[in-house]
């Protein structure tokens, strides 16, 4: 059963003996964890001796109207998975122990990367991602970070954070994980009706149908945005609101620099990005596509 720590102080004791000759690994969370974060931590495991779960539902990111109130807050269950996967912490801090003042006075800016995709629709909420990242990176000081690529914006903007911040930090990605119909977990998908379960993996498929169109070179006859357009429709036909439906180059990068499916003509690797709400549940899915020349 991993050790719980509530305070920062005690955390930190607890890890400072293994600092000088084992690895250790931060998988952050929100709690409410289902298997694609226990495959994080499986993951960390492969790359590190020591193994911290942080469960805090980090109210600098909810904006107005968001569902940080009403959030599962499931500590007990949590931990019992985190033991059957040998994660050795968790740290589940309170936010008075998180924030002594809230909202916090000093801040973390993404920058540009929010003038896009989840922030604009989100305005601030990559800020508070920020600032709650960097308190557990200088918390816990880990040796590396997992963090999922379902949440790929989110992904772009820690490595932002480490490369502009200097941390000596790794981090490392893990795939999404999917339900056997293809919906991507999410601690959200819970708030699916069991008629709207039934529709979600519409989304993945169409993100599947629009990888294989650019394989085919398709955009190279029709453009890429009647593609994108055309599985839009089908997207809101199923019964979705779609938030953005987007085509993005060279991965990573292509947040960082804003770049479209067609700014850069000689990019091979492609991202595709989607998020929609269904009902209560917004969604988000992505999909790696590698076109040939």
């Amino acid at each position: 059963m991993p050790i719980i720590h509530h305070r920062i102080k005690e955390l930190r004791a607890a890890v400072k003996p293994y600092r000088s000759q084992q690895r250790v690994a931060l998988v952050p969370t929100m709690g409410n964890l289902h298997d694609g974060h226990l495959e994080l931590v499986r993951l960390a495991k492969q790359h590190a001796d020591i193994v911290i779960v942080s469960i805090f539902v980090n109210p600098t990111q909810f904006g107005v109207g968001e569902d940080f109130d009403s959030y599962p807050r499931t500590l007990d269950d949590d931990v019992a998975k985190l033991a059957t996967v040998e994660a050795d912490y968790v740290f589940a801090p309170s936010i008075d122990e998180m924030y002594p003042v809230l909202p916090p006075p000093t801040l973390i800016r993404a920058g540009t990367i929010t003038d896009q995709l989840c922030g604009q629709s989100r305005p601030g909420h990559f800020d508070g991602v920020g600032i709650v990242v960097s308190k557990l990176f200088n918390i816990i000081q880990p040796d590396i970070a997992i963090f999922g690529q379902k949440d790929y914006q989110q992904l772009a903007i820690i490595k932002q954070l480490v490369r502009d911040l200097s941390y000596p930090i790794d981090i490392v990605t893990a795939p999404i994980v999917r339900a056997v119909d293809g919906l991507a977990l999410s601690s959200r998908n819970q708030y699916l009706s069991s008629a709207e379960r039934k529709i979600a993996p519409v989304l993945h498929q169409e993100l599947q149908c629009l990888a294989q169109q650019f394989v085919d070179r398709k955009h190279i006859e029709q453009g890429s945005d009647i593609l994108i357009a055309e599985a839009g429709k089908r997207i809101t036909a199923a019964g979705f609101v779609i938030d953005y439906l987007e085509v993005k180059t060279d991965q990573l990068e292509s947040l960082l620099n804003n770049d479209t499916a067609e700014s850069q003509t000689e990019a091979q690797d492609l991202i595709i990005l989607v998020a929609a709400a269904l009902g209560r549940a917004r969604l988000l899915d992505n999909q790696l596509v590698t076109v040939n020349q």
